[in-house]
């Protein structure tokens, strides 16, 4: 009995063990995987993908790929060498060497990590000979950027290594790796990036190449990138952007029955090529550090403006929802409004005389603006009340608020409510609607950023809904299914409001009308548009200055099924008409026809500089409200 009870221990041990074995060998392949880098004994390698193309949305090919080279290490094979040749082959100081392979080791002295970033091909080939001499250390190829283009460096982004707080975020990327920053490269990374490649080596004791681990049954091939299209025309945003040169300010282009954003321009900007390659964290940090121009600054997302007079053309809107004017209704200027018990007067430049709607919107008249927008908030019982009422109104043109697209950075904004004044400015409901007067000319405390201010454009041309601005046509040659971006949002305004203020909006360029842009037509198509002035206030020892006012203009085109919506901010360009509507012309021209013909205005435009006024003295000068 003794005897047959030690057999069936035995044989119970036999199978446990064999149980066991078979489990790891069979089914947790994957686990052991997982936990190779803590087996001395096997080494990893990978493959990096390519990532995915760019392409605009004519098929014109931005973004592509090129051979690079990173010089590898793991700190615990370094065997002593020529470390002064080593460094010379590298281009790096004997101070830099210790200083990397110590971050190596902090990162860890068993897994590879990046000593060398980015070489290019004849600095590989030269190296590639030499690289036995110095053990612990070897060549790892990869791909990085190659633009196609020297422009939208704000669109496209960069990519750069991984640091430690992504390294904590997300375990799938190695110390080395690049992943996107800005731009779409962010917005779209896990599309673009692909799936790297994994080869384990086994060694021996002597660390000795035995071969593959597992005879490779858990290597991987690398899966590339998905080749993305975006809804840029590459041609109009290099045009936005040349003549946006020695400017500062912002465009952007949105296709109204879609959404798509056809140009996003910031000025100044940069050759996105200068962030590639071992010039890129020298490069990086000159853009970086230049305070002045701010390159790396997205201002048409990020820049909040005053709106200036555009923003009339909303509380016409709203005045005529909340039937507080007709189109045929007038208000008398006066060659401005005067108000308040002390007689404040708000200038105006539209001539005075009788102003409706369409001709308050075609003139600018501030006085037709601030009547109507006193009328708004007086309808109700409370300027609080009504102001919230009106802020409702506003908001739903997608403003202060973001608009949850596909862009990697942006800005709320600010649209003021009843409640942000009592909360803020006035205790107890104590104000009055003439201490918000401003906000019926787009001064005050409303801000909007460019791409907000063309969507709100986009919104009229549609005649009361927009779709929510995007810069991703197709991945992977399949169009997007994203209901967020394929579906409608609508206004609280109806859309028969809409015509008088368009019918306004297209006189602006009217000579006969005297618009505000009679002399910025466009042979052969019909543009709508509005003029804008915004004022140009900074603290300068803690005083509140007033410097050059910005140039801001809206439009779009044609007036029946338009194709364009635009919205130009040129900072420091003085009235609305002087350059940003110049270029907004241009623009439209160029894209609706494909050429230019007003070459007499382009000639101005591109020959025209405004880096003097940018560097004035700052200095003062009297409050004022031009158009």
């Amino acid at each position: 009995m003794r005897k047959l009870l030690l057999y069936l221990v035995v044989i119970a041990v036999g199978v446990i063990y064999t149980g066991r074995l078979s489990y790891l060998q069979l089914f947790n392949e994957e686990k052991v995987a997982t936990n190779f880098q803590n087996d001395s004994a096997i080494k990893t390698e990978y493959t990096y993908p390519e990532r995915g193309y760019v392409y605009d949305r004519n098929g014109k090919l931005l973004v592509a790929n090129q051979p690079s080279y990173d010089v590898m290490v793991i700190p615990r094979e370094v065997k002593p060498f020529n470390i002064p040749e080593f460094c010379k082959l590298l281009r790096i100081t004997p101070e830099e060497y210790e200083k990397k392979l110590e971050k190596a080791k902090s990162y860890s002295k068993r897994i590879p990590s990046v000593f060398v970033a980015q070489m290019a091909k004849k600095d590989y080939a030269y190296l590639q000979e030499k690289m036995h001499r110095f053990k612990g250390f070897y060549i790892q190829k990869r791909s990085i950027r190659n633009y196609q283009t020297d422009h939208g460096a704000n669109v496209l982004g960069f990519i750069s290594e991984v640091n430690n707080s992504d390294l904590e975020k997300n375990t799938n990327y190695q110390s080395g790796e690049l992943i996107g920053r800005t731009g779409i490269e962010k917005s779209y990374e896990e599309v673009l990036r692909g799936v790297k490649g994994v080869r384990r080596i086994q060694k021996d004791i002597h660390n000795n190449v035995i071969g593959p681990y597992k005879n490779g049954r858990l290597d991987t091939l690398p899966v590339n990138g998905k080749d993305i299209q975006i809804t840029l025309d590459a041609e109009l945003q290099a045009y936005g952007e040349k003549l946006m040169i020695n400017k500062r300010g912002g465009i952007v282009a949105i296709e109204p029955s879609s959404g798509e954003i056809l140009a996003l321009v910031s000025a100044p900007s940069y050759d996105p090529d200068l962030l590639v390659g071992r010039e890129r964290s020298k490069n990086y940090n000159e853009l970086h550090y230049d305070s002045i121009s701010k390159p790396l600054y997205d201002r048409g997302l990020l820049a909040s403006y005053p709106p200036g007079s555009p923003f009339k053309t909303l509380n016409a809107l709203v005045g005529l929802q909340e039937g507080v004017i007709t189109p045929t209704s007038t208000y008398t200027c006066h060659h401005g409004y005067i108000y308040g018990r002390s007689g404040r007067k708000m200038g105006c430049h539209c001539g005075g005389g009788k102003r409706n709607v369409i001709n308050g919107v075609a003139k600018s008249c501030n006085a037709y603006f601030a009547n109507t927008y006193r009328q708004i908030i007086s309808k109700y019982d409370s300027p609080r009340e009504g102001m919230n009422v009106w802020s409702n109104h506003i908001k739903s043109f997608g403003l202060g608020d973001y608009f949850g697209n596909d862009l990697s950075t942006g800005r709320k904004g600010l649209i003021p409510t009843g409640d942000y004044y009592t909360n803020h400015y006035f205790k107890h409901d104590k104000w009055h609607v003439l201490n918000t007067i401003s906000n019926a000319i787009g001064q005050g405390q409303v801000e909007l950023t460019p791409i907000q201010l063309a969507n709100m454009t986009a919104a009229i041309a549609n005649r009361g809904h927009y779709y929510t601005p995007h810069i991703i046509k197709k991945i992977d040659g399949k169009p997007i299914d994203n209901p967020h971006f394929t579906e409608p949002k609508h206004t609280t305004i109806d859309k028969q409001h809409f015509e008088p203020v368009i019918q306004g909006m297209h006189d602006v360029f009217s000579m006969k009308k005297g618009g505000t842009a009679r002399f910025l037509n466009v042979p052969g198509i019909e543009i709508c548009g509005k003029t804008g002035t915004a004022e140009n206030f900074v603290k300068i020892d803690g005083v509140r200055t007033q410097l050059t006012d910005h140039s801001i203009f809206i439009a779009f085109a044609p007036k029946e099924n338009p194709k364009i919506a635009i919205a130009v901010f040129v900072e420091n360009g003085y009235y609305g008409a002087r350059w940003a509507g110049k270029i907004s012309s241009l623009l439209i021209e160029r894209y609706l026809k494909g050429e230019v013909t007003l070459k007499y205005m382009e000639k101005e435009v591109l020959e025209k500089s405004l880096e003097e006024e940018y560097a004035k003295p700052l200095s003062g000068k009297p409050f004022t409200i031009n158009e």
